[in-house]
């Protein structure tokens, strides 16, 4: 296990401020290429199927200027798996989508479409893609997970985070309870744990402190962060709390 988890920086909300003028500005690859200055350990960018964020455009761009590993987010249809067999990102994180959420409102649901799940990963695992699925903290799911032949589960972090920000400290206490738990279960089962989705300075720490999990992923808190105080810093200050959790 690292000393702290990697963090990886989703930047598609820089292309959500962009695409609500139209134009180039701002341009999400270069906030990738300042996060990656900034010490950032991976881009996350999640190809949706109305590109309301991310375009074809930025992926093809982002494989080309980064250094840092690309973790490809993208929902289990045919359209993304040739887009992910043709780029060849590093990694593929499969997600839930559905056309009218605002943003992915849960994880996964693997068990219940596990054959299907197995025979759309298999390629591009043998094209070299680590395979990571986006899933809540349930057995039953990482258990599916761990069948279908996936590397990495990446733990929703985003019931955990709304609690807290709501003020229901009972429920916040007992989603991370669950995180805990189900972060050691997958570790025992040889999957690798990441953890994301409205994680912020006020609740990161609790998650990066699992032994376990090896990357966090976040983006929207921090684009917003950086409005304010500037995306290197807000990046800095992520970093500086990951690590401090780890100490």
């Amino acid at each position: 296990m690292t000393s702290r988890p990697r963090l990886g920086v989703n930047i598609d909300h820089v292309a959500t401020v962009r695409n609500a003028r139209g134009g180039d500005v701002p341009d999400p690859v270069r906030a990738a290429l300042l996060a990656e200055q900034a010490g950032a350990d991976g881009i996350t960018a999640h190809l949706r199927e109305d590109r309301r964020h991310i375009s074809d455009d930025d992926i093809e761009r982002l494989m080309t200027a980064l250094s840092v590993p690309l973790n490809f987010e993208m929902a289990a249809t045919d359209e993304m798996q040739k887009i992910a067999l043709r780029h060849k990102p590093h990694a593929v994180c499969i997600v839930p989508e559905k056309r009218e959420e605002r943003t992915t409102e849960g994880g996964l649901e693997v068990a219940r479409e596990e054959n299907r799940l197995a025979h759309y990963i298999a390629p591009l695992r043998e094209a070299g893609c680590r395979v990571s699925i986006f899933i809540a903290a349930d057995m039953r799911q990482i258990e599916a997970a761990h069948r279908i032949g996936a590397e990495v589960i990446e733990l929703h972090t985003g019931a955990y985070c709304d609690a807290h920000a709501e003020g229901r400290f009972d429920d916040r206490d007992r989603e991370l309870d669950s995180l805990r738990e189900m972060s050691t279960y997958a570790h025992s089962l040889g999957l690798e744990v990441h953890a994301g989705h409205g994680l912020t300075y006020d609740t990161v720490q609790p998650v990066a402190a699992f032994p376990e999990v090896m990357e966090l992923n976040i983006g929207h808190f921090l684009i917003g962060e950086a409005i304010f105080r500037g995306l290197t810093p807000a990046i800095h200050e992520m970093q500086r709390l990951i690590e401090e959790a780890r100490a």
